[in-house]
């Protein structure tokens, strides 16, 4: 009896043994073909600032992505073959628009990699590139902050179409927000500095960040009151932004207008008096070129240095846009100073222009507003003043209205 429950026991475990022998036999023969059929990502890397990113994927041969947007939050979604995923974590950390990347496996057939993004964003790019001079593929993304208007708009065509959507036309993500007829006019305030950046300081020492800030806020409690327009601030406490931020928020809220306002020092204290930029490649003057030096130079205060990227567009469109943007931006200026005129003090040639980088958003028409110089002594009492603040905001008001006036949108 013992020797037949041995004999049965040995046969038992030999059967079982075939089973798995036969089991691991079939799995050594997938697993492996997986694993060939498997991409694999072996680099990442992102670069740029808060109104255009670019996302760069390295993998060992072409791959054939879909991807669809998802929002609340912002996110680009892109689903790849299986993948397996070589990535420097250090490479993944938050830059320019992308606030967060994920990725991993999806299902055993398929992974996938997900940008999520500060705030609403157009796709400019997305394409697949053989490496030139070497092995493999690449995939580049190229994101620009948008309005939530745009990122709507996406969303909108890619739920009128099945799998993987496409970005939505170039006339469409980068027209002028101007002449939107039956719309509010939208009005974004900037109020300059701020958190470790001061800014400029008056003889008495007050901040031009706080002087900035308050001025913004009554401004912007004017214009609401008005009742005809809708108004964002950049920051509404003391704290510190980076220009391109500034810009991305000008862009997120679909502004038909950006007003960033300064009280900003001069080497000839005798100078004193409001000025009214634009953005241009070349500045009007060297102190129009001193101050956009200045200005530009904010980031570096909290240990940020940004190299502005070169993005020459070749699409004559975006061209034009940005041409019709300085347009609009102009005509303000000069609307503004007008207006200015009869009621606060302005320099001599009060509109000026220089390379200010907060003023670069391709398709909001923005203003720099030097209310007055800090380094003058009557400028900084002025600037003190809520009485003299009050008439200000009354002329830029004015303003604003014969600006949207002349758009088309200005109205509940």
């Amino acid at each position: 009896m013992t020797a037949i429950v041995g004999r049965d026991g040995r046969r038992l475990r030999h059967a079982m043994s075939v089973r798995i022998f036969l089991f691991l036999a079939g799995a050594f023969l997938l697993f492996p073909s997986t694993l060939a059929l498997a991409l694999e990502a072996h680099g990442y890397k992102m670069a740029g600032d808060a109104t255009r990113t670019r996302i760069v994927v390295n993998f060992d041969r072409e791959p054939e992505p879909r991807w669809f947007l998802l929002r609340a939050p912002y996110r680009l979604v892109i689903d790849l073959p299986t993948t397996k995923f070589a990535i420097d974590p250090k490479a993944l950390e938050a830059t320019g628009l992308v606030s967060h990347v994920r990725y991993g496996q999806l299902n055993d057939k398929a992974s996938r990699l997900m940008l999520e993004a500060k705030g609403p964003f157009t796709i400019e790019r997305l394409e697949i590139l053989p490496n030139e001079g070497g092995a493999g593929y690449r995939l580049v993304v190229d994101l620009e902050a948008s309005s939530q208007k745009a990122f709507n708009a996406a969303l909108a065509e890619q739920s009128a179409i099945t799998g993987s959507t496409q970005t939505t036309p170039k006339d469409e993500r980068l027209g002028l927000r101007t002449g939107r007829e039956g719309q509010r006019f939208t009005i974004v305030i900037d109020p300059g500095h701020g958190g470790i950046d001061g800014g400029a300081a008056g003889p008495s020492g007050v901040a031009e960040k706080d002087i900035t800030l308050t001025f913004a806020n009554e401004l912007r409690d004017k214009l609401l009151a008005d009742g005809r327009y809708t108004v964002f601030m950049t920051r509404e406490k003391d704290e510190f932004l980076r220009l391109d931020e500034r810009v991305r928020i000008a862009r997120e809220h679909d502004a038909d207008l950006f007003i960033s306002i300064h009280a900003d020092t001069i080497r000839l204290k005798r100078v004193r008096g409001a000025t009214v930029y634009t953005v241009s490649e070349k500045a009007s003057d060297a102190d129009a070129q001193a101050l956009a030096d200045r200005e530009n130079l904010s980031d570096q205060l909290s240990g940020i240095a940004i190299e502005e990227e070169n993005h020459e567009v070749a699409d004559i469109l975006v061209d034009l846009i940005k041409r019709e943007t300085h347009s609009f931006s102009v005509r303000f200026a000069r609307t503004l100073v007008g207006e200015l005129s009869p009621t606060i003090g302005l320099i001599n040639n009060p509109h000026r222009f220089a390379g200010f980088k907060v003023l670069k958003a391709p398709d909001v028409p923005s203003v720099l507003l030097e209310l007055g110089y800090l380094s003058n002594a009557k400028d900084e009492e002025q600037l003190k003043s809520a009485e003299w603040r009050e008439k200000a905001a009354g002329s830029i008001s004015k303003a604003i209205e014969m600006f949207a006036t002349s758009t088309g949108n200005a109205g509940g």
